[in-house]
């Protein structure tokens, strides 16, 4: 029968706390929540044109129509 480790706290490592779960400090939560926010934890994606954006490029009048 094996048993596992304690898991760590995932901002700096430490042992994780029971009222923090699953960091070892409120600090370490905030640290974790800003970089929710900043875009930290963001996937690099490629933006597809959405349905507003498809088929613009007929539409898009010549400019010299608005030359004066």
């Amino acid at each position: 029968m094996s048993t596992q480790p304690d898991p760590k706290c995932p901002v700096c490592g430490n042992e994780r706390t029971q009222k923090n779960r699953p960091f070892c400090s409120k600090r370490c939560a905030d640290v974790d929540l800003g970089r929710w926010f900043t875009g930290a934890y963001a996937l690099p994606s490629e933006e597809l044109p959405d349905e507003f954006d498809i088929g613009m490029e007929e539409q898009i009048p010549d400019d010299d129509i608005y030359r004066n």
